[in-house]
């Protein structure tokens, strides 16, 4: 064998060390076990954000953890109620030091546990849409990313329904990750492995009384996203009925010409995704040199490229947020996370965002996320047809 052989390896050796070192450099205290043990203790000023879960986790009996980052034999249900206190900082997430937190102070849970099943998941989410009123009753399916304990995944979804304002009813899908920077392939598997069981809890979405059915997926479970809709094309259930919503794939660590692929079978959305990049995305530079030298699609150099497979990109490279890596501005970056939430709420209201300059009017682009978040200062959308600077 010769010299290069031995080096390549040893290159994508050296990169997956670099990731976890720049990982774990940025994490904080991780909320390992327990974390979602309960408190009475009043809060009155604090808003109250109950969530619905399906999962491919195995259970954990361990008090305040319901599930942990091995893969279950069946599909998980939970429902979780957490409160978000009166003074947190948008884009944040106030983690107690220790469960159960003070509710003054902290994202707190207040009550939930482990349901029985689909049937109970099912009937939880037809109640929670029909007591709302008829211009609210969209869910929003949000599928996580890589390295995400289960907490993490709520407590995250906790915070962006509530900075983004979505008044509809939240769906966490949370598929098995370890929550360990050094389990990057076990992850991929893991959400590889959840494909089925994201589209089945889509259709029991769909089929729930929803208007809409959106997705938000973030970084490595974008893959997952994108199979999934995948595999529902192939099986003729491309839109779910009708109900599929806004699709917005954040940072996704897709390799570009995986994602080339699986939008070729999609074919081109009725309704275009918007893809979330960042050029400044360190977590996925690293991933890309993991992947072989490929570049992920999250942090991809050619947004007219990705639009010609019939998708907005949403560039946020020129955007500030809290997080290090730049890794989940979506998130944190508070301008974008109201702007996603003010789209999401409107629906299909939105009227027409008109564009003088470039000759006729955009008649999807104004209803569409990139519509919205185009017209931000520092933010540039480009589309199937055209280019937009924010501002414009």
């Amino acid at each position: 064998m010769s010299d290069c052989a031995y080096r390549r390896p040893v290159r994508r050796g050296l990169a997956l060390v670099g990731l976890m070192l720049v990982l774990a450099a940025c994490a904080q205290a991780r909320p390992e076990t327990g974390a979602l043990i309960a408190s009475h203790d009043p809060a009155p000023d604090a808003s109250l954000h109950t969530i619905h879960i399906a999962t491919t986790r195995a259970p954990n009996a361990e008090a305040g953890t319901l599930f942990s980052g091995e893969r279950g034999a069946q599909t998980g249900f939970a429902r979780v109620a957490v409160s978000v206190p009166a003074a947190h900082e948008p884009g944040e997430i106030e983690w107690p030091r220790r469960p159960p937190g003070d509710p003054a102070k902290h994202f707190v849970t207040r009550d939930g546990g482990v349901l029985s099943g689909e049937a109970e998941f099912t009937a939880g989410l037809k109640a929670a849409l029909a007591a709302r009123p008829t211009g609210d009753r969209d869910v929003l399916v949000f599928v996580h990313g890589y390295n995400t304990l289960f907490a993490e995944g709520v407590y995250r979804y906790v915070q962006i329904v509530n900075d983004s304002g979505f008044a509809g009813v939240p769906v966490l899908f949370t598929w098995a990750s370890r929550g360990r920077v050094v389990d990057y392939v076990y992850d991929r598997d893991s959400a590889t492995a959840a494909r089925d069981a994201l589209e089945r809890t889509l259709e029991v979405a769909a089929a729930s009384g929803a208007t809409r059915v959106h997705i938000l997926a973030h970084s490595m479970g974008n893959w997952l996203t994108v199979e999934a809709l995948r595999q529902a094309r192939i099986a003729g259930n491309r839109d779910f009925g009708g109900r599929l919503g806004e699709v917005v794939l954040a940072s996704p660590d897709i390799d570009v010409d995986v994602f080339k692929t699986q939008m070729r079978r999609l074919g081109r959305p009725e309704r275009p995704f918007n893809v979330l990049v960042s050029k400044d995305d360190r977590a996925l530079q690293m991933a890309g040199r993991i992947g072989g030298g490929k570049p992920r699609v999250g942090a991809y150099e050619n947004d007219a490229e990705l639009a010609a497979l019939g998708v907005n990109v949403i560039d946020l490279t020129r955007i500030d947020s809290g997080d290090k890596l730049n890794h989940a501005k979506f998130a944190q970056a508070p301008e974008i996370v109201r702007l996603l939430g003010g789209r999401l709420r409107e629906g299909d209201r939105l009227a027409v965002k008109e564009r003088p300059d470039l000759g006729r009017s955009l008649e999807n682009f104004g209803r569409s996320l990139g519509g919205v978040v185009g017209a931000t200062a520092d933010v540039i959308v480009t589309t199937p047809a055209a280019v937009l600077s924010g501002g414009g």
